[in-house]
C-alpha cells in the first residue's frame, strides 16, 4: 500500500472512532430522557407527592389530561370572584411561593416568593404543571381574581431531569406552588 493509501485509511479510522465516541456521548446524556427513565421517575415522584398529601391530611385532586393521570395534584384554596375558563392564551397575574418537596416528603424554606411583586404570564408560557392544572380545574371550582390554588407538580411537569442551579434545584425536583390569582384576562 502506498503512503497516500495509509493516510486515507488512518483518516477513515479516526473518523470512525470519532463517530463512535460522539454517538456514545450523546446516548449517555440522553439517558435521562428515555421512556424507562421517565416512567421510573414518575413512580418516585407520585409516591413522594401522595406521601406528603397523606401525612399532611391534604385532600387534592389529580389532574387528568385527556384521560391520562398526570401525577399533578391541585387543591383550590379559595375561589375568588369571576371564575374564568383557562386556556393557553389566558394571561394571569399572580403572586406565588414555591417549595421543593424533599425526598423525605417534607418542605424546606421557600425557594421562590414574589413578595408583593405580582408578575403576569401567558399560561401557555409557564411550566407544564401550571398549564395542565389550570386547564383541568372543573368549571364550578375555577379560582378567579382573589382566588388561590396549591399545585403539587412532579418533576416531569416542572424542570425534569435537569438541575436548576439558579434556583438551587437538583435534577428531578418535585415542586409545590401556592398561587394567588390577582387578575385573569382572556
Amino acid at each position: 500500500m502506498n503512503i497516500l493509501g495509509k493516510q486515507v485509511n488512518g483518516i477513515l479510522v479516526l473518523i470512525v472512532l470519532f463517530s463512535i465516541g460522539w454517538a456514545g456521548c450523546s446516548k449517555q446524556s440522553d439517558a435521562v430522557d428515555t421512556p424507562a427513565a421517565i416512567a421510573a421517575q414518575k413512580v418516585i415522584d407520585d409516591a413522594l407527592i401522595t406521601k406528603y398529601l397523606a401525612s399532611n391530611n391534604i385532600k387534592a385532586s389529580e389532574v387528568d389530561s385527556l384521560g391520562i393521570a398526570t401525577g399533578i395534584y391541585y387543591k383550590v384554596d379559595s375561589l375568588g370572584i369571576g371564575g374564568t375558563l383557562y386556556t393557553n392564551s389566558t394571561q394571569i397575574t399572580v403572586g406565588y411561593t414555591t417549595w421543593l418537596l424533599k425526598t423525605n416528603a417534607t418542605l424546606g424554606e421557600p425557594i421562590q416568593q414574589t413578595n408583593g411583586f405580582n408578575p403576569s404570564f401567558i399560561l401557555g408560557s409557564v411550566l407544564d404543571g401550571w398549564q395542565l392544572a389550570f386547564e383541568d380545574i372543573p368549571v364550578n371550582s375555577i379560582p378567579g381574581a382573589g382566588g388561590a390554588i396549591t399545585l403539587y407538580v412532579p418533576s416531569a411537569y416542572a424542570y425534569g431531569p435537569y438541575p436548576q442551579p439558579d434556583l438551587g434545584l437538583p435534577a428531578n425536583s418535585v415542586l409545590i406552588f401556592h398561587i394567588i390569582i390577582y387578575n385573569v384576562t382572556n
